[in-house]
C-alpha cells in the first residue's frame, strides 16, 4: 500500500506563539453558529509553530515539502468555486524529503497587512486563516486555522448632525434630528422628533436600524436588507407642537463597521429608518444612512505596539507620545 502513498500519514496542528495571552473574539460562521477565534489587528505579526505528528512511529513519511500560508480571501456565495485572495503569504518550512519522526516547525509572518474586517454575511464571507500543508504525491495533508481581524478607527474629524423632514402636504409635517451621523459600535444614538403639523391619526412610530449588504458588480448585483433593531418611539397619537426624545443604545446589537466597496466585491451599509403607521395601516417612512466604526482608543493600551501603529493610519504619522496622551484622555473621559 505504501507504493501508492497510503502507508505513513500524519496529523498537523497549528499553534500560535501567544495563544495563551492573545484575546479571542466571537465570530458568526456561515451556519449561524458563533465561534471564538484569536483576534488580530492590521499590522500585527502572526507567528507560531506547525506540529507534524507521525501516525506510525518508526515509519518514514515521504513528502514534497512542508509549508504554511497566511491567506485573506473573499468568497461570494453565488460564485462558490472562486475564492478571491487579497492577501497570500507563504513560508516554506521544509524542502522535499522524508520525515522519520514527528517534527515541529517555527514560522513568522512579520507586520502582516490585514486591510479589511472579518465578515460573514447573507451572500459573502471575508475570512483570514493559516493553512499548514505537507505535500504528498497523491493527497496533501493540511490543516486550516481561522483568525478574526478587527479594523480600528479613531474619532471622525467631521461628524455633523442629521436633520430631516417628513411631510405630506396639508396632512403631516415632522422634523427629526440625530446628534451625529457617525457612531462607534458601542455608541448611543440621541435624537429628537418634532411634530409641526398632525392632521392624520398616527397610532405607532418606530426607528429601525437596517443593514444593507450589496455584493457583486454589473448585472450580478445582489442586495440583502436585514432589520437589525426596532425601537418603538411612541404608541398613540401625537399632537401638534409635541417633541419626543430618542435614545438608542447600539451595544446590544450585532453590528459591524460600515464597509464600502471592499476589494470591489461587496459593501455593508447601515440606515436609520423612521416608520410611522396610521390608523388605516398606511406606512410612512424616511431613511437616512449612518456610518458605523470600531473604536480603537480604548483597546490601544492592551494592544501590541504593532497594532497601535496600524490604528494610527487614520491620524497621520505615528507619534508615541500623542498616542499615550490620547489613551489617557479616553480613560479620563
Amino acid at each position: 500500500m505504501s507504493f501508492f502513498g497510503f502507508g505513513q500519514s500524519a496529523d498537523i496542528d497549528v499553534v500560535l506563539n501567544d495563544a495563551e495571552t492573545r484575546k479571542k473574539a466571537e465570530h458568526k460562521s456561515e451556519d449561524g453558529k458563533k465561534d471564538k477565534c484569536f483576534l488580530f489587528y492590521d499590522g500585527e505579526t502572526v507567528s507560531g509553530k506547525v506540529n507534524v505528528t507521525l501516525k506510525y512511529p518508526g515509519k518514514r513519511l515521504e513528502h514534497n515539502g512542508v509549508k504554511v500560508e497566511f491567506i485573506g480571501q473573499i468568497e461570494l456565495y453565488y460564485d462558490r468555486g472562486n475564492h478571491h485572495e487579497f492577501v497570500s503569504l507563504v513560508k516554506d518550512l521544509a524542502r522535499p524529503g522524508e520525515l522519520t519522526q514527528s517534527q515541529t516547525f517555527d514560522f513568522e509572518f512579520t507586520h502582516v497587512e490585514k486591510p479589511y474586517e472579518s465578515y460573514t454575511g447573507q451572500n459573502v464571507k471575508l475570512r483570514y486563516f493559516l493553512r499548514a500543508t505537507v505535500g504528498r504525491r497523491l493527497n496533501d495533508i493540511n490543516k486550516e486555522m481561522d483568525i478574526v481581524v478587527h479594523t480600528l478607527s479613531t474619532y471622525p474629524e467631521l461628524n455633523s448632525s442629521i436633520k430631516m423632514e417628513v411631510g405630506i402636504e396639508d396632512c403631516l409635517h415632522i422634523e427629526f434630528e440625530y446628534n451625529k451621523s457617525k457612531y462607534h459600535l458601542k455608541d448611543v444614538i440621541v435624537g429628537k422628533i418634532y411634530f409641526l403639523l398632525v392632521r392624520i391619526k398616527i397610532k405607532h412610530m418606530e426607528i429601525d436600524i437596517i443593514k444593507r449588504e450589496t455584493t457583486g458588480t454589473g448585472p450580478n448585483v445582489y442586495h440583502e436588507n436585514d432589520t437589525i433593531a426596532k425601537y418603538e418611539i411612541m404608541d398613540g397619537a401625537p399632537v401638534r407642537g409635541e417633541s419626543i426624545p430618542i435614545r438608542l443604545f447600539l451595544a446590544g446589537y450585532e453590528l459591524t463597521p460600515t464597509m464600502r466597496d471592499i476589494n470591489k466585491k461587496f459593501s455593508v451599509r447601515y440606515y436609520l429608518n423612521l416608520v410611522l403607521i396610521d390608523e388605516e395601516e398606511r406606512r410612512y417612512f424616511k431613511q437616512q444612512e449612518i456610518t458605523l466604526w470600531r473604536k480603537g482608543d480604548i483597546v490601544r493600551k492592551s494592544m501590541s505596539h504593532q497594532a497601535a501603529i496600524a490604528s494610527q493610519r487614520f491620524e497621520g504619522s505615528f507619534n508615541p507620545e500623542k498616542s499615550q496622551s490620547q489613551s489617557n484622555e479616553t480613560e479620563d473621559s
